[in-house]
């Protein structure tokens, strides 16, 4: 009885060895291999970490050219962020005496510390670049309509958090370039205080010091701003972003998948990648066969249900798409990385000054306006472009086809003409305030509100708006308005950061080259 049941027992174990691959898929992965389009849908569906993609994707959102893979990019860099920050957080101590100190530690003590830290800095620049390429992208594409507004405010939100997580971040090495670029930042969130002084109230409403305490912690910067800044940079804001990003890709979903044309003509389809099987279903259809019974199923939206046709299964082309983006923004951020360290100067010292005292490059053009208004530059404009920005929406309400880019030729020719003015406005504006200044070295005596409401940045405002509505006039298009006043904004970003970035040194004067900076 023993020796029989011996040989039974190791073959029984031998099976399930034998059947152990199909007994993991369907323990933990829950479907089998995938040998057909409905095999793969339902390898998407039911797994958690899949299912935020639709079971489905149209071949012309895979074009290359058309997304160029920004949103999983900047996706990609949240990530890298999220898995270097664990380790940099193993090592990093969030106070005033010790985190100096610990920063040095993670760059010349902790084993691979100054790579993981090189990649942590590069990954937020390369996510900042993608988030403001893709929102561009998505604006130049109308991807916007079509019932897909409230996603483009979700996109306008983590903007934000993009920007405030880099921010609260800039300050935890507590070098001086940390401690004085936030000294800048924190000045600009309480520019306020500017036009409250114009006009005499800010002894009853200083909100300009409210919202620089409310950042801050206290007047200056020291130990509760750091701890502020390092709970909102490592627990607050990250936790904020996943769930916002969460509703972005749900929406993705609802909306009925990527933004595409109505209309797709076949040659625009070639090239684009597929897998076997669904090339042979497309080539094998049956004329006039459109639609199967899912395929007549449809959401709420009116995105939702267009039908099958040039559709294939999300796994795996789809994902492989996306795991070539994520492999190369990998790649980006780590040859960044290997080549170029993070810049880590002295530990701070409220005594002594940076001379430029710089905000983070992302704010630059924002300082540079700061310069002339304080308010205007840090309050009073970027509400006015956030405002136009989230009600674009709302305001161009033509019916058009979406998924192209700049729409049509008009558009193109538009969008460079647009270029083109923003470029001459902005250089020349630049140009008469470095050789002339303004208005306060051409009248003494002129009152402070009328420097805080007419400035180099309020008249790069309205000239752009009278471009726009000029534009509008000329073409009978709120859509090509809208086109026009994006592209001169987004222009006057561009090039203001990079002037203060390069052309701006002590004291905020102009210089050709860092060369010619004065030696002291």
């Amino acid at each position: 009885m023993i020796n029989k049941a011996k040989p039974n027992a190791i073959k029984r174990y031998l099976d399930n060895l034998k059947d152990f691959p199909r007994n993991f898929r369907q323990s933990f992965i829950r479907h089998d291999k995938a040998t057909s389009d409905r095999a793969r849908s339902q390898r998407i569906l039911s797994n958690l970490f899949l299912h935020i993609h639709s079971a489905k994707v149209h071949r012309f959102s895979l074009k290359p050219l058309f997304t160029l893979g920004l949103g999983i990019c900047a996706a990609s860099a949240f990530f890298i962020l999220l898995v270097t920050g664990v380790l940099l957080m193993v090592y990093y101590k969030p106070s005033v005496a010790l985190a100096y100190d610990s920063v040095k530690d993670i760059q010349f003590v902790v084993p691979s510390g100054r790579f993981i830290r090189n990649l942590h800095r590069w990954a937020t620049y390369v996510m900042l670049i993608s988030v403001f390429a893709h929102m561009a992208r998505v604006f130049y594409t109308a991807a916007y309509k079509h019932g897909r507004s409230f996603n483009w405010l979700v996109g306008l939100v983590l903007l934000a958090f993009t920007l405030m997580l880099s921010f609260t971040g800039y300050l935890l090495p507590w070098d001086q370039l940390a401690y004085w670029a936030t000294t800048i930042g924190s000045n600009i969130a309480g520019s306020f205080t500017e036009l409250t002084d114009a006009i005499g109230i800010t002894r009853f409403l200083d909100i300009g010091g409210f919202m620089k305490i409310l950042l801050l912690g206290s007047e200056e910067i020291g130990q509760d701003a750091l701890t502020r800044f390092y709970w909102l940079h490592v627990m607050v804001l990250p936790a904020g972003f996943v769930v916002v990003l969460g509703v972005h890709f749900w929406r993705i979903r609802k909306d009925g998948g990527m933004s595409r044309p109505e209309t797709i003509r076949e040659e625009e389809l070639k090239r684009i990648p597929t897998s076997e099987l669904s090339e042979t279903v497309f080539k094998n259809a049956p004329p006039g066969k459109t639609y199967g019974l899912m395929g007549l199923v449809k959401g709420s939206s009116a995105a939702v249900g267009r039908g099958p046709e040039h559709t294939m299964p999300s796994w795996p082309t789809l994902f492989t798409a996306e795991l070539a983006v994520f492999v190369a923004t990998l790649a980006i951020v780590c040859g960044l990385a290997f080549f170029f360290d993070a810049p880590l100067k002295e530990m701070a010292n409220p005594a002594v000054p940076e001379n430029p005292a710089k905000a983070p490059w992302y704010f630059l053009g924002l300082q540079e306006l700061v310069s002339y208004s304080a308010f205007m530059g840090g309050v009073g404009i970027p509400t006015i472009v956030l405002l136009g920005l989230g009600l674009i929406p709302y305001l161009d309400r033509e019916e058009q086809e979406i998924g192209r880019w700049f729409d049509n030729r008009t558009g193109r020719r538009l969008t460079f003409f647009s270029f083109l003015f923003a470029v001459a406005v902005v250089v020349g504006m630049l140009v008469l305030t470095v050789s002339t200044g303004w208005l306060r070295e051409w009248f003494g005596a002129i009152p402070q509100i009328v420097i805080t409401l007419v400035n180099p940045g309020t008249i790069l405002v309205v000239v752009f708006m009278v471009w726009s509505f000029f534009c509008m006039k000329k073409y009978q298009s709120t859509r090509l308005a809208a086109i026009s006043l994006f592209t001169c904004f987004l222009v006057a970003y561009i090039i203001l950061t990079y002037f203060g970035t390069y052309h701006r040194g002590p004291n905020w004067d102009f210089y050709w080259l860092k060369s010619q900076w004065p030696v002291h």
